[in-house]
């Protein structure tokens, strides 16, 4: 299946959302790649994460982009040629991008699972959560603020940001879509607004 959805999230943002159904061999087919992008991808020892570099390349194409307008700085923090912002992301079934003509983007695709609760005590303060019984709600929010705060970190786009210590989402209901995160770290502060949506047992977060 093509493109999955598209979201004007404002005059400047969109997000676009691929469900990954072809076979490898489909989508190689009219993406021509950088010789760094042929060497990452046959260094790949997962065809699932093949498929989703692949079908991420689609994406650049259904707005205007090729393979070779994409490079990425020593973080690995992607960039555009043409200076517009972008953010990638992919989980197993789905891969989407986020791109800005005005403001840095930040984009996070996961798939729901019960391990989360797990470790949730390391990227967030998990007692905020004691509240919520029902375990499938308590993965889906937990998955919204993992997102959030994976998309935060990709627009601050350097290493040394820790989840738990330096990234802060205001607290929300499932039904709201949006939030607020903050980034605080030494002398770097930010406000950013969070939206996200579920699909099919999927999270995609992307905040801007």
């Amino acid at each position: 299946m093509p493109l999955y959805k598209t979201i004007h999230v404002n005059q400047f943002t969109n997000v676009l959302i691929w469900d990954i159904q072809e076979s490898l061999e489909v989508l190689s087919h009219q993406i021509e790649l950088t010789e760094n992008s042929q060497n990452r991808i046959n260094s790949m020892k997962s065809e699932v994460h093949q498929r989703g570099f692949l079908s991420i390349r689609h994406l650049l194409i259904k707005v205007g982009y090729s393979d070779a307008d994409l490079y990425y700085d020593e973080f690995g923090k992607p960039y555009l040629k043409d200076g517009n912002y972008i953010s990638i992301s992919h989980s197993f079934r789905f891969s989407a991008i986020a791109i800005s003509k005005k403001d840095p983007v930040g984009i996070d695709i996961e798939k729901q699972r019960d391990k989360i609760i797990k470790i949730g005590h390391k990227f967030t303060p998990i007692d905020a959560y004691k509240n919520i019984i029902d375990q499938d709600s308590l993965v889906r929010k937990l998955t919204i603020v993992w997102g959030a705060k994976e998309s935060l970190y990709k627009i601050y786009g350097k290493r040394q940001l820790r989840f738990l210590e330096h990234i802060d989402i205001k607290d929300f209901d499932l039904v709201s879509n949006k939030t607020i995160g903050m980034i605080n770290h030494e002398n770097f502060t930010s406000n950013h607004s969070i939206e996200f949506l579920e699909l099919e047992g999927y999270t995609c977060v992307y905040a801007f």
